[in-house]
């Protein structure tokens, strides 16, 4: 089990040494007494603080998006394993294939029967010529 300095709290969460204390003197961290004499903070307390905090910001609305192919479909099937998620969405006559993490597919709500907007990036795009 690490125990971390409050400095080194600090340069983990790219905050100030106060800005810990001050979480410290809030309750949302637990300061320990550390071999030197200091005050430092258990190492699992503060990784699941920075896990619980780690909530990606709402977007909110674009109004633009740098992906120019974009298809809206529905969501046919999706295959989850503990970390790494397979969804398959058709769009018009166009099946698509979209490999994510597990989280990000509970995130998104995504099940079977799902509207959905698959976006592409051209630099993922393999082009083939037909036989004529």
């Amino acid at each position: 089990m690490s125990n971390l300095r409050i400095s080194e709290v600090a340069a983990l969460m790219g905050v100030s040494d106060d800005t810990v204390r001050r979480y410290i003197d809030l309750g949302r961290l637990t300061a320990i007494q550390l071999d030197s004499g200091r005050k430092g903070v258990d190492g699992r307390e503060l990784a699941e603080f920075l896990r619980e905090g780690a909530e990606a910001p709402d977007p909110g609305t674009t109004v633009a998006s740098s992906a120019r192919n974009r298809m809206r479909g529905i969501v046919t099937r999706i295959v989850k394993d503990t970390v790494m998620a397979q969804v398959e969405m058709q769009a018009g006559p166009f099946r698509l294939v979209s490999l994510m993490s597990r989280d990000a597919v509970d995130e998104l709500g995504l099940e079977v029967g799902s509207i959905a907007v698959a976006s592409v990036k051209s630099t993922h795009v393999v082009v083939d010529v037909p036989e004529s």
